[in-house]
């Protein structure tokens, strides 16, 4: 003898509950800044990574060359003798290897413009300056790694930090501040350049900026006019701050003009970048 088992159906669904249904989703909320920069960060970091080798080969190479080039053939004419030269030079590589990595975040935008990236990021509900953002702050992961390994070789070549550990820390840290504000330049720079190979035209700019500062000499050492002109240069007061902080000499005041040089560098670019980019969206 079988058992029939009857099921007893449900309310049907007419337009009327099928619109209760769907309007009781709750729609997902919008993604806010901080967590759509690091989503776009953990992009470009994606990006850094399916090149790890060329990356290293781009981050290693100018610091390097420098550093050997400069201490072993030119120390002894500076500073009396390889060892004295190299206490006064790592710092200045360290501050110049990050800064010109900057150069490298404007080519970045550049290209993902080229691609039309930032095209169908403008179209998806998230805070819009994440794309710029986020690529900045994956970009302050290759300055810390360029940072480490150039003091690495330096420590290896005989450099003695005064002020130890400590003062390598806050070294690398004021590095990254000023890099992170510095790099605002060549973001301004990407958004107005027809092309990324534009980008790389400015890099004998920016030599020009890093040389005419103390980082490879003392500006006592310079004709007046010179030194004038070096003692103004937001790179030369990075480095005069990085070395007391190295060698636990850093004063109040030095630490004061790298941080008004950070200050103005995001006051005047970060504002200028946001604005050609909303011109390029509203264009």
């Amino acid at each position: 003898m079988s058992t029939v088992t009857t099921t007893t159906p449900g309310p049907a669904l007419t337009g009327t509950n099928l619109d209760t249904v769907l309007l009781a989703v709750d729609r997902p909320q919008r993604p806010g800044a901080v967590s759509t920069s690091l989503t776009l960060a953990w992009r470009a970091a994606l990006k850094m990574k399916n090149s790890a080798v060329e990356q290293l080969f781009d981050v290693l190479m100018m610091p390097v060359v420098f550093l050997l080039i400069f201490t072993y053939l030119f120390g002894g004419a500076f500073a009396g003798s390889v060892d004295n030269y190299l206490q006064f030079f790592l710092p200045g590589v360290l501050v110049m290897a990050a800064v010109m990595q900057t150069l490298a975040t404007g080519h970045t935008v550049s290209v993902d413009i080229a691609k039309g990236i930032f095209d169908r990021f403008r179209t998806m509900p998230f805070w819009q300056p994440a794309s710029l953002v986020g690529t900045m702050l994956a970009d302050l992961g290759r300055y810390l790694v360029t940072l480490v390994l150039t003091a690495g070789l330096g420590l290896l070549l005989g450099f003695r930090p005064g002020a130890g550990v400590s003062g390598m820390v806050l070294a690398i840290l004021v590095i990254l501040a000023f890099s992170f504000a510095f790099a605002w330049i060549f973001t301004t720079l990407g958004l107005i350049t027809k092309s990324p190979d534009s980008i790389q035209t400015q890099s004998m700019l920016l030599m020009a900026v890093v040389f005419c500062s103390n980082i490879f000499v003392d500006s006592a050492t310079m004709p007046a006019w010179i030194r004038a002109i070096v003692d103004i240069n937001p790179i030369s007061h990075l480095s005069t701050a990085v070395r007391g902080l190295l060698h636990g000499t850093v004063t109040a005041g030095q630490l004061g003009l790298v941080g008004l040089s950070t200050g103005l560098l995001l006051a005047i670019f970060a504002p200028l970048t946001m604005f050609l980019y909303n011109k390029k969206k509203s264009g």
